[in-house]
């Protein structure tokens, strides 16, 4: 599918009330764009609801209207009359990605296979690893790697000074969000903060179950059948962020507990391609602990 320059995605939250559909259609209508695809959702069915609603446009644009910066003016006015969180992104421009790995490298391959062949639509920037082992992965794409090791046990200095690093890395490069490819390194309150939105997680596991280290063990003590990961959003509460998207599969009782590992391999490697890939489209809306995705 061809990307014009004159797409743009609109994405907003705010407290439900009547109108906001029609508001923000009108504003659209009146500069003479038009709608590709609107989804929304108001969040108001329970006493435990947040009371806000969300929604999703994808437009296309007149010839005089090209600009970011031209369009959140032209919804300044709906912006403030309804208190809300809105953003405008240029379908054409590719959000900036780095990529964070340990020494288990299956949803890395794969998120680099998907790129290269154009499945997902980012600018992946670099792989950055505490370990040595995929530096030629990553140069085989063609991409720089930063081998930035922390000794086993490093204390809460070391660590955070390692992290710093990614950091100076991410602002050099303009990075938009990071993806932990199974970054098996627990990250400090201070760069969950700066972080946060923009790191994006797979858990071996089906959250809320089976938190933490070793969860295929814990799976197979438990004898379950199902065996799952999630894509979630990085928080410092450890795999307590918002969930992105999560999928299963099917194990049974003769199974090992690394049978149930490579089963559970192929799940994570999906379901990050797809939180990866639905955060890249702006189809992720933070919703207080929880996400609202238009797929």
């Amino acid at each position: 599918m061809t990307i014009r320059d004159n797409e743009f995605i609109l994405t907003l939250s705010c407290a439900d009330t009547p109108g906001i559909v029609h508001a923000v259609s009108g504003v659209l209508a009146a500069a003479g764009c038009n709608i590709v695809d609107s989804q929304q959702f108001g969040d108001v069915s329970t006493e435990r609801s947040t009371g806000l609603f969300f929604m999703r446009v994808h437009f296309d644009t007149p010839p005089y209207l090209r600009s970011v910066a031209e369009l959140e003016a032209l919804f300044a006015g709906v912006r403030e009359r309804f208190r809300m969180n809105a953003q405008v992104h240029a379908v054409a421009v590719r959000p900036r990605v780095i990529l964070l790995v340990s020494k288990h490298g299956h949803c890395l391959n794969d998120l680099l296979f998907r790129w290269h062949s154009g499945q997902l639509k980012v600018d992946i920037c670099g792989v950055v690893s505490n370990h040595p082992d995929f530096e030629g992965l990553a140069k085989g794409f063609g991409l720089p790697f930063h081998h930035l090791p922390l000794a086993a046990g490093a204390s809460a200095e070391a660590k955070r000074a390692q992290e710093l690093q990614i950091q100076q890395l991410i602002e050099a490069e303009r990075v938009d969000f990071v993806v932990l490819a199974r970054y098996m390194q627990i990250l400090s309150p201070e760069f969950c903060g700066y972080l946060r939105g923009r790191a994006i997680n797979i858990h071996h596991s089906f959250l809320p179950s089976f938190r933490g280290a070793r969860p295929y063990e814990q799976a197979h003590q438990r004898g379950v059948k199902l065996i799952g990961a999630t894509a979630h959003y990085v928080t410092a509460e450890l795999d307590e962020g918002p969930i992105i998207e999560q999928d299963v599969a099917r194990v049974h009782h003769a199974m090992t507990p690394e049978d149930c590992a490579a089963v559970g391999r192929d799940v994570e490697c999906v379901v990050l391609a797809r939180a990866v890939r639905w955060h890249a489209e702006h189809r992720v809306l933070m919703n207080g602990i929880r996400t609202v995705v238009f797929e």
